[in-house]
């Protein structure tokens, strides 16, 4: 094929030409569209290769006649940060007449972008519209993507930032202080008392949110953990909370925190009132009351990648 039919957007480009907005409405699109049974994709398949390395393939289609491929990543952890993983890797797109193969893209900037773009588009839905303060819990590159998109859909007056390292925590705060209202906090309890809306974007093994810190009325997007295992928040919490997942069969056999609340016996599948898409369509009410904890457990889907790169390319185009 022609290079010049192959557009290439590096970790740089990513992050200048994928706007958050923009992405934010391509989210939407594709919960919307997954929820209808429009779009395709198959689970996520990992091959192991050894302790801390793992390689991940997420293939999907967004129509039948519509943008189709992958994204193709390693997880690996961090030497920079004991404890951290990076997720790298391509999503690579092709187009749906002739088949062709037309973006590829950095899949961990998509990824960055995506995810904070599908909590945005939870809060939206879920939050409710007097929610004035932000509570974010994890000081690394989710949590700057959330800080660029979360605001855009919400008025915030106070944003506060948690980390289980508190120097990371204020060195946040400070960076983003001439911009949004942020503040660095140092007992997770206090902040979470005072949110209205709280995203937890840890790489956490164990709850660092519990059931009897929230109150009535806080939305939550659980964002960190996207396998079985690690668990960022308590049994009671997810037994109180109104549960959305990005999709039943996702959640169902990968979300961490409420395999444990199931398997402890406190809820059922059932507990799993709905997918953000069908809220977005109108098919499963969200927020039912002012005083619901209403939940947004957030895996990624290959649907997202794959939206997030078609944007990208085709705003892009001449």
């Amino acid at each position: 094929m022609d290079r010049a039919d192959l557009s290439i957007f590096d970790a740089a480009a990513v992050r200048e030409k994928l706007g958050h907005a923009a992405c934010i409405q391509a989210v939407a699109d594709a919960m919307r569209a997954l929820s209808a049974g429009e779009t395709r994709q198959l689970p996520r398949t990992m091959i192991g290769l050894g302790e801390g390395r793992t390689f991940a393939q997420m293939p999907g289609a967004l129509g039948e006649r519509d943008m189709f491929g992958a994204k193709l990543i390693s997880v690996f952890g961090d030497p920079a940060r004991p404890g951290r993983r990076r997720h790298r890797g391509l999503v690579v797109l092709f187009e749906p007449e002739e088949g062709r193969p037309v973006c590829i893209a950095d899949a961990e900037e998509i990824t960055l972008i995506r995810t904070a773009a599908a909590s945005a588009v939870a809060t939206d839905a879920l939050a409710r519209a007097d929610a004035r303060v932000l509570l974010l819990m994890g000081t690394g590159g989710q949590a700057r993507t959330h800080l660029a998109a979360l605001p855009l859909v919400r008025r915030f007056e106070r944003i506060l930032i948690w980390g289980r390292d508190p120097a990371k925590a204020e060195a946040l705060a400070a960076e983003y202080a001439d911009r949004l209202p942020t503040e660095a906090i140092a007992d997770a309890r206090t902040g979470t008392e005072a949110a209205d809306v709280i995203c937890t974007l840890t790489g956490a093994s164990t709850p660092i949110l519990f059931g009897d810190w929230v109150r009535p009325g806080t939305h939550l997007n659980i964002v960190g953990s996207s396998a079985p295992g690690p668990i960022e928040i308590d049994v009671p919490l997810v037994a109180r909370a109104r549960y959305i997942a990005d999709s039943r069969a996702s959640a169902l056999a990968a979300a961490a925190e409420f395999l444990v609340a199931r398997e402890a016996g406190v809820v059922t599948d059932s507990h799993i009132v709905g997918e953000i898409g069908e809220v977005l369509l109108g098919r499963v009410p969200g927020r039912t009351s002012a005083d619901d904890i209403t939940l947004y457990k957030s895996l990624g889907h290959a649907v997202q990648d794959l939206a997030a790169a078609a944007h990208l390319y085709r705003s892009s185009r001449p």
